[in-house]
């Protein structure tokens, strides 16, 4: 069986079978988590953030996604649990001497070794380039490498001394499984959180009612007397009743208030009376008063 130009077809290009399964090269997986933005796809620079799901960003693609969710972003998926920039955390992290960059590839002619990693673990040296499983502490945002933080078992950070517990451990770019792990403590976590709020504000409001019925209280000692100006109750003991005192309010001669009166036409005792200038003991006759007032001390 030929064709025109006398080829013969074989079997596989006339029956089609079943699609091979297309692998992902490892390498490209690894290049494409730690050097590139989740977000953007661009190339990670400083500052660096990660979220609670330990996936890396550029800060300002994280910024530019917070102040633009569009839905037509094929890419804003991978940021949906990014509620504000509170959801990440800065990372702190520490520069390999043995990485170039760009400096020696001037003129292009130089091949770029994407295996060699831009960070390396303070404590043990590791570089981050995904063959090593890394972590950071949400707490004050430096980055280890889990070998690290196993063989050198502390509760504070080996740079900056910051207490953590074990959920502020977050691992990097971890598998399927570390990611649900991780996806189930930030849920909790959220949760405890908005909890708390809603315990705050009874705690506020009944502290707020608190006050009002101390000032309720007071107000209520204070009583407006039959035909006089405005009084304050005094406590009553066991052998004697609630007496009245005067109060110094400025209520007295403003509209609305009670009319003044006078202490003299109270019912205050008369020694109590004896202490204002309206009682009778208080004023002189003509006889005790003198005629005349010194206008000034100096004597001419």
């Amino acid at each position: 069986m030929g064709c025109d130009g006398g080829t013969i077809p074989k079997r596989h290009e006339l029956v089609k079978g079943p699609k091979k399964v297309e692998k992902v090269d490892k390498d490209a997986e690894l290049v494409a988590q730690w050097n590139y933005c989740t977000l953007s796809q661009e190339i990670l620079r400083r500052p660096i953030v990660a979220c609670e799901l330990g996936r890396l960003y550029n800060k300002d693609a994280v910024i530019e996604f917070l102040l633009d969710k569009s839905a037509d972003k094929a890419m804003g998926k991978a940021a949906s649990h990014i509620k504000s920039i509170k959801s990440v955390t800065e990372l702190k992290l520490s520069d390999n001497p043995a990485w170039e960059g760009d400096r020696g590839n001037t003129k292009g002619d130089k091949h770029d070794d994407l295996q060699r990693a831009r960070f390396i673990c303070p404590v043990v040296g590791l570089e981050m380039n995904g063959r090593h499983r890394f972590c950071f502490l949400r707490c004050c945002g430096c980055v280890f490498s889990e070998r690290a933080l196993k063989e050198v078992k502390a509760e504070v950070c080996h740079t900056c001394g910051a207490a953590f517990q074990e959920d502020d451990v977050i691992v990097l770019n971890g598998t399927k499984e570390d990611v649900e792990t991780l996806r189930k403590r930030m849920e909790a976590r959220r949760l405890r959180a908005k909890q708390e709020k809603k315990t705050k504000k009874p705690k506020a409001a009944e502290a707020a009612s608190k006050a009002d019925a101390g000032e309720g209280e007071a107000e209520g000692r204070r009583g407006l007397r039959s035909g006089g100006g405005c009084v304050l109750q005094g406590p009553a003991g066991k052998d004697r009743p609630p007496f009245h005192r005067p109060c110094v309010c400025g209520l007295a001669g403003k509209p609305g208030a009670a009319p003044k009166r006078s202490i003299a036409d109270s019912e205050e005792s008369e020694t109590y009376k004896s202490l204002f200038t309206s009682h009778s003991s208080a004023k002189r006759t003509k006889e005790e008063s003198a005629h005349w007032v010194t206008h000034t001390s100096y004597c001419f």
